[in-house]
Protein backbone atom coordinates (compact mmCIF):
# COMPACT_ATOMS: atom_id res chain seq x y z
CA UNK A 1 0.00 0.00 0.00
CA UNK A 2 0.92 3.55 -0.76
CA UNK A 3 0.22 6.73 0.20
CA UNK A 4 0.99 10.49 -1.04
CA UNK A 5 0.45 12.70 1.70
CA UNK A 6 0.49 16.25 0.70
CA UNK A 7 -0.21 19.30 3.59
CA UNK A 8 -2.87 21.14 2.11
CA UNK A 9 -4.47 24.38 2.86
CA UNK A 10 -7.52 23.03 1.23
CA UNK A 11 -8.68 20.33 -1.49
CA UNK A 12 -11.19 19.42 -3.05
CA UNK A 13 -12.49 16.92 -5.54
CA UNK A 14 -15.00 16.51 -8.23
CA UNK A 15 -16.60 13.75 -9.91
CA UNK A 16 -19.08 14.98 -13.14
CA UNK A 17 -18.51 18.60 -12.01
CA UNK A 18 -20.13 17.68 -8.09
CA UNK A 19 -18.18 18.11 -5.02
CA UNK A 20 -17.74 14.80 -3.64
CA UNK A 21 -14.73 15.97 -0.79
CA UNK A 22 -13.33 19.02 0.39
CA UNK A 23 -11.20 20.34 3.17
CA UNK A 24 -9.43 23.02 4.35
CA UNK A 25 -6.46 22.36 6.25
CA UNK A 26 -4.90 19.29 6.27
CA UNK A 27 -3.64 16.23 4.28
CA UNK A 28 -5.26 15.24 0.70
CA UNK A 29 -4.16 11.43 0.59
CA UNK A 30 -3.45 9.60 -2.74
CA UNK A 31 -3.89 5.84 -1.82
CA UNK A 32 -2.58 2.71 -3.85
CA UNK A 33 -3.80 -0.54 -2.92
CA UNK A 34 -1.72 -3.41 -4.45
CA UNK A 35 -2.69 -7.03 -4.76
CA UNK A 36 -0.82 -8.34 -2.04
CA UNK A 37 -1.69 -5.36 0.70
CA UNK A 38 -3.81 -6.59 3.68
CA UNK A 39 -6.07 -5.40 6.40
CA UNK A 40 -2.65 -5.42 8.95
CA UNK A 41 -1.16 -2.46 5.85
CA UNK A 42 -4.72 -0.79 6.70
CA UNK A 43 -3.96 -0.08 10.07
CA UNK A 44 0.11 0.04 10.43
CA UNK A 45 -0.69 3.10 7.45
CA UNK A 46 -3.60 4.63 8.92
CA UNK A 47 -1.75 5.13 11.89
CA UNK A 48 1.16 6.65 10.23
CA UNK A 49 -1.36 9.37 8.70
CA UNK A 50 -3.33 10.04 11.52
CA UNK A 51 -0.05 10.54 13.89
CA UNK A 52 1.95 12.54 11.32
CA UNK A 53 3.73 15.64 12.66
CA UNK A 54 4.17 17.60 9.84
CA UNK A 55 2.48 21.33 10.67
CA UNK A 56 4.61 24.20 11.87
CA UNK A 57 5.05 24.92 15.70
CA UNK A 58 5.45 28.37 16.82
CA UNK A 59 9.15 27.90 15.99
CA UNK A 60 8.27 27.09 12.24
CA UNK A 61 9.25 23.06 12.72
CA UNK A 62 6.84 20.68 11.82
CA UNK A 63 5.99 19.38 15.46
CA UNK A 64 2.35 19.57 14.89
CA UNK A 65 -0.34 16.78 13.71
CA UNK A 66 -3.68 17.02 12.38
CA UNK A 67 -5.35 17.14 15.65
CA UNK A 68 -3.20 20.23 17.17
CA UNK A 69 -4.20 22.30 13.86
CA UNK A 70 -7.92 21.09 13.69
CA UNK A 71 -7.06 19.32 10.51
CA UNK A 72 -8.95 16.86 8.08
CA UNK A 73 -8.63 14.27 5.21
CA UNK A 74 -9.23 14.11 1.30
CA UNK A 75 -8.80 10.11 0.61
CA UNK A 76 -8.42 9.85 -2.60
CA UNK A 77 -8.19 6.26 -4.26
CA UNK A 78 -5.05 5.69 -6.83
CA UNK A 79 -3.94 3.32 -8.48
CA UNK A 80 -1.39 4.51 -10.96
CA UNK A 81 1.03 4.54 -7.37
CA UNK A 82 1.65 0.90 -8.80
CA UNK A 83 2.59 1.99 -12.31
CA UNK A 84 5.14 -0.45 -13.95
CA UNK A 85 7.84 2.31 -16.69
CA UNK A 86 10.59 -0.42 -16.60
CA UNK A 87 9.68 -1.13 -20.38
CA UNK A 88 8.28 1.27 -23.04
CA UNK A 89 6.43 4.60 -22.18
CA UNK A 90 3.34 2.80 -21.43
CA UNK A 91 2.78 2.04 -17.49
CA UNK A 92 1.44 -1.37 -16.43
CA UNK A 93 -1.06 -1.54 -13.65
CA UNK A 94 -0.73 -5.19 -13.09
CA UNK A 95 0.14 -4.49 -9.46
CA UNK A 96 -2.33 -2.44 -8.21
CA UNK A 97 -5.06 -4.34 -6.35
CA UNK A 98 -8.70 -5.16 -8.48
CA UNK A 99 -11.76 -3.54 -7.33
CA UNK A 100 -13.00 -6.36 -5.65
CA UNK A 101 -10.02 -6.30 -3.63
CA UNK A 102 -8.77 -2.80 -3.27
CA UNK A 103 -12.64 -1.36 -2.60
CA UNK A 104 -12.90 -2.83 0.79
CA UNK A 105 -9.51 -2.00 1.99
CA UNK A 106 -9.81 1.21 0.36
CA UNK A 107 -13.43 1.76 2.49
CA UNK A 108 -11.21 0.22 5.65
CA UNK A 109 -8.84 2.86 5.37
CA UNK A 110 -11.39 5.76 5.33
CA UNK A 111 -13.16 4.09 8.43
CA UNK A 112 -10.04 3.93 10.19
CA UNK A 113 -8.66 7.58 9.76
CA UNK A 114 -12.12 8.76 10.98
CA UNK A 115 -11.53 6.73 13.96
CA UNK A 116 -8.20 8.31 14.45
CA UNK A 117 -9.16 11.47 13.81
CA UNK A 118 -12.64 11.74 15.06
CA UNK A 119 -13.46 13.22 12.02
CA UNK A 120 -15.56 11.89 8.84
CA UNK A 121 -13.05 11.31 5.96
CA UNK A 122 -13.82 13.15 3.05
CA UNK A 123 -13.45 11.01 -0.25
CA UNK A 124 -13.62 10.99 -3.83
CA UNK A 125 -15.30 8.17 -5.62
CA UNK A 126 -13.79 5.05 -6.40
CA UNK A 127 -12.43 4.53 -9.96
CA UNK A 128 -15.02 7.29 -11.47
CA UNK A 129 -13.14 10.27 -13.12
CA UNK A 130 -12.00 12.54 -10.54
CA UNK A 131 -10.70 16.39 -10.48
CA UNK A 132 -8.63 17.11 -8.06
CA UNK A 133 -7.58 20.56 -6.53
CA UNK A 134 -5.72 21.29 -4.04
CA UNK A 135 -3.35 24.38 -2.55
CA UNK A 136 -0.51 22.32 -1.05
CA UNK A 137 1.17 23.87 1.93
CA UNK A 138 5.03 23.87 1.96
CA UNK A 139 4.82 22.28 -0.34
CA UNK A 140 5.11 19.31 2.34
CA UNK A 141 4.71 16.25 0.16
CA UNK A 142 5.90 12.78 2.01
CA UNK A 143 5.25 9.14 0.11
CA UNK A 144 5.01 5.88 2.47
CA UNK A 145 4.86 2.91 1.33
CA UNK A 146 3.99 0.08 3.79
CA UNK A 147 6.52 -2.30 2.64
CA UNK A 148 9.15 0.15 4.12
CA UNK A 149 8.71 -0.04 7.10
CA UNK A 150 11.37 -0.39 8.68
Amino acid sequence: MRAVIQRVSNASVKVNEIITGQINTGFLVLLGISEDDTEDDVSWLSAKIAGMRIFSDENDQMNHSLEDVNGEILLISQFTLFAQTKKGNRPGFTRAAKPEKAIPLYELMSAKLEMLTGKKTQKGIFSADMKVSLLNDGPVTIIIDTKNRE
